[in-house]
């Protein structure tokens, strides 16, 4: 046995690997002599590795560029066909997933209304299982091919002690959807064999402008949520800020006025209960009934221009999020913040001059003019993309690792299973036909 602390030969050949597979994957393609340079890797770790990882399918050959006097450099990148990863949004109104090749092309694509039963659990894992299989359906695919799938939800994540992929110890703590302590981890095993990862919507949201968006190149960012509620990734020194439980981020829940506004979460005056698009629109007396909270938000803000208590409600609202950030700036001492989400790519190309003004007045001076305050580059559906981005990760870091497949657990067969009110235990109509179907399908 290898001392602790002490790297084995195993341990440095998956750093290797992992290495130049992130260098290709974020700043590919590359030659060799690029990756040698860009990592310190000697040439012969270099063609050892690369070796490898071309003979396994994960790296392939891109073109060739001229050299100066020497024969044209080959170009590398990592093969985006070699598998693929699956992103599920829990979302205010629906459950969206989304099946992605390894260079995060939708190749599929799932939506799934929550309809009447809103956030009861049974019928978002329900639902979440059914996107997945119609994905990997829709896309030709074989379950072997996913590497992960990344799962985006509301509320307080707990990670548990399972290992990254297995994902069967994460319980969810929604308070603002009715989820206390909600073993969500376990109730997807029992329908799916794929790894799962689960994280906090925002924070996967983070993930994917920290990667790709409006936060790359930067260390140190706070990437604002805007839905119908309100949440924050907080990245210091490119990584992400999580707390002692992993509640860090909660920014939509601070006090922004003391006796104020109710609040979904219980408590008074929290920023939610001025910026979240769901109580913009119970605030707002034209807003239209019967139709989506994209489509209500949309006609608040047209209506503006020419309905007074529109017009004072969004101007109210820009207040409000403009001292919401003033305080994430005088916290964190972010590069950047950026606002997506849906509600927030809607509201900021209105709001955003006077965001920016009142956060200039109600923040420190110093750290206000380091900071740029823009929108999200990955539109409406990045919480989607970030999620996917999980299982994405996981293959970066392991060097390419296929992850280990799971057994779907059966209802109690473990003694764990649901209990009464719990997705698929007793009040829910027994046996899940849905759940057995997929758990045959993966096994």
């Amino acid at each position: 046995m290898a001392e602790r602390g002490k790297r084995t030969v195993r341990d440095l050949r998956r750093g290797n690997r992992a290495s130049l597979l992130r260098h290709l994957y974020f700043e590919g393609p590359l030659s060799r002599q690029e990756l040698g340079r860009d990592t310190g890797l000697s040439a012969g770790s270099i063609s050892n590795v690369v070796g490898e990882l071309i003979a396994d399918g994960m790296v392939e050959e891109a073109g060739a560029v001229e050299s100066d006097g020497g024969r044209p450099r080959i170009l590398l990148q990592v093969s985006a066909g070699y598998g693929y990863v699956v992103g599920v949004d829990v979302g205010e109104t629906r459950v969206r997933v989304e099946l992605f090749d390894l260079a995060l092309t939708e190749r599929a694509s799932a939506d799934l209304p929550l309809s009447d039963s809103g956030h009861d659990v049974d019928h978002v894992v329900r639902l979440a299982l059914e996107g997945i299989e119609s994905v990997v359906r829709e896309a030709g695919i074989d379950d072997s091919e996913v590497l992960g799938v990344g799962i985006g939800v509301p509320g307080i994540v707990e990670q548990g002690d399972t290992a990254p992929g297995e994902g069967d110890g994460v319980v969810v703590h929604g308070q603002t959807i009715g989820w206390d302590a909600v073993p969500f981890g376990r109730l997807l095993r029992a329908g799916t064999a794929l790894p799962l990862h689960i994280d906090n919507g925002a924070k996967t949201l983070g993930q994917a402008e920290m990667w790709f968006g409006g936060g790359r190149g930067s260390g140190n960012v706070v990437i604002a949520l805007l839905g119908s509620g309100v949440g924050a990734a907080v990245v210091a020194d490119g990584q992400p800020y999580r707390g002692a439980s992993s509640s860090a981020g909660e920014w939509g829940h601070t006090t922004l006025r003391v006796g104020g506004r109710t609040c979904r979460c219980g408590s008074r005056g929290c920023l939610e209960a001025y910026v979240g698009a769901e109580a913009l629109l119970g605030r707002w007396p034209g807003a239209p009934e019967g139709v989506s909270e994209e489509t209500g938000l949309a006609a608040l803000i047209a209506a503006a221009d020419h309905d007074p208590e529109a017009g004072a409600l969004l101007a109210e609202a820009a207040e409000y999020l403009g001292a919401g950030i003033a305080d994430l700036i005088n916290l964190f001492n972010p590069q950047r913040i950026v606002i997506g989400g849906w509600a927030g790519l809607l509201l900021g190309p209105r709001l955003l001059p006077t965001v920016r003004e009142v956060a200039a007045a109600y923040s420190l001076r110093q750290p206000c003019e380091q900071t740029s305050i823009e929108l999200g580059r990955l539109g409406a559906d990045a919480v989607t993309v970030g999620a996917a981005t999980l299982p994405l990760a996981r293959f970066l870091e392991t060097g390419g690792e296929r992850p280990v497949r799971l057994p779907a657990q059966a209802d109690g067969q473990d003694g764990t299973g649901p209990g009464p009110g719990q997705a698929g235990g007793p009040g829910h109509g027994g046996p899940d036909p849905v759940r057995n179907r997929i758990a045959r399908a993966v096994r």
